[in-house]
């Protein structure tokens, strides 16, 4: 095999012209009629036994080549990259040139490649220094939630509904007097000031008695996500079954008691505000460390290849994949209830994508100038972690050549930074 290498006319972009023997390709076929054969039916012979010349003056030799490019040219191409050192940061744009039984195989891979990045000033960088400090009314704030976690739920039988309460309802709306999917719920416990439903529908329940029915009038939003509702009246019937309340504990020693390792409410309140100084520190640290990174990249010259944008908004398509399974909601589901499409959504998240690489690129950067390794120290101490927490054991993850390259890489990105934060300047 041989392969041209020349540089287009785009930066960071390669043009790679590759023959591999006819030989090879020939051999190629073989293997994939191997093991396509017992799938091909020919008249005449039993499913799966047609010699391979059959096959291909049936079909045509043609049949083959596809799935024979397939077999036999991601090897190649992947060993070509590594041998020339070249850095692929995008998916290659293939051009068939030659193909056919007997023939030399001839094609082109047009590839964008990794940039070269010009560092500008990373060190003495100028940061002003972030605190947080913890007020009273943070340690209130905190209470109030204990306080709301240990609430008890009571009937209230002996007033109308009030901002705050929770409801028992039945209710089915109706545009233009007829009812819409969707829009029917039956002992539909709603609290009241949470703005769950649609706006003006809260506010008209306080007031309401228990066994009261009442027609509730509301506009759906423009943004709604059902096309047929966007900005339709709407009457809603309304029956309210029960109103109850939450009754919150003293907030005393006893509570402090009930709910905490500590004797007095002091000692909770003590507690309370420990642990606030420590997350205003690490958050304090985080945003030190956002900026000091933030500025080094601003201080960069690079071109970002397309490719890595589009690599890199495919991650985040991914990502929001995998966050909204968890809600049980299909990213179609999410996008048709907001009223976008994928384009839409990928396009919006491009100038992301777009600072998420350059900042990757400019952390590499510098690991590469000051010469930033993972000590083998520092990769067992993280494998181990990470074995404990996935309940892998340290030579299956090790065993893992991908795994091993990103914990080194993690362990470079905390290097890197805590380099950056050394050389600041803190005022």
């Amino acid at each position: 095999m041989s392969v041209k290498i020349e540089k287009t006319e785009n930066n960071n972009e390669l043009k790679l012209e590759f023959t591999i023997e006819a030989k090879k390709f020939d051999e190629g076929m073989k293997k994939v009629y191997a093991k396509t054969a017992k799938y091909i039916n020919i008249p005449g012979f039993r499913k799966g036994k047609a010699p391979m010349a059959v096959v291909e003056k049936h079909y045509g030799p043609e049949v083959f080549y596809e799935d024979t490019f397939n077999e036999i040219v991601p090897e190649e191409y992947e060993r070509e990259l590594k041998e020339n050192n070249i850095e692929a940061v995008s998916k290659p744009d293939i051009e068939v040139k030659q193909i056919g039984k007997g023939q030399d195989l001839i094609f082109t891979a047009v590839v964008q490649t990794k940039p070269e990045v010009k560092l500008g000033k990373y060190k003495g960088i100028q940061l002003k220094k972030v605190e947080y400090n913890v007020s009273d009314e943070d340690i209130n704030h905190e209470l109030g939630h204990m306080l709301d976690r240990n609430s008890r739920l009571v009937n209230v039988e002996d007033r109308p509904v009030e901002d705050g309460d929770i409801t028992v309802i039945d209710f089915e709306g109706f545009v233009n007097d007829v009812a819409f999917e969707g829009g029917k719920g039956e002992n539909y416990e709603l609290a009241i000031g949470s703005k769950t439903f649609i706006p003006g529908f809260e506010d008209q329940i306080i007031g309401m008695k228990i066994d009261e029915e009442r027609d509730i009038n509301v506009k759906f939003p423009e943004e709604y996500f059902s096309e047929e509702l966007k900005g339709k009246d709407a009457v809603f019937k309304v029956k309210l079954h029960e109103i109850k309340k939450k009754e919150l504990p003293e907030l005393n020693d006893d509570f402090a008691k009930d709910t905490s390792e500590f004797d007095t409410l002091d000692e909770l309140k003590a507690s309370i505000k420990e642990k606030l100084e420590h997350e205003n520190k690490h958050r304090a640290e985080h945003e030190m460390e956002d900026a000091v990174v933030k500025a080094a990249v601003e201080t960069v010259e690079v071109e970002i290849p397309s490719g890595m944008v589009e690599t890199e908004v495919d991650n985040m398509v991914k990502d929001m994949e995998t966050r909204l399974s968890y809600q049980g909601v299909r990213l179609e589901q999410y996008l048709q209830m907001v009223g976008k499409s994928m384009e839409d959504f990928r396009k919006e998240h491009e100038e992301n994508a777009k600072t998420s690489v350059k900042t990757r690129l400019t952390l590499e950067a510098i690991v590469k100038a000051e010469n930033i390794e993972a000590s083998e120290e520092d990769v067992n101490k993280k494998v181990e972690e990470m074995a404990a927490m996935y309940g892998k054991t340290v030579e299956e993850l090790k065993a893992n050549e991908q795994f091993v390259t990103y914990v080194k890489d993690s362990i470079k990105n905390e290097e890197v930074i805590k380099f950056l934060m050394d050389n600041a300047k803190i005022k």
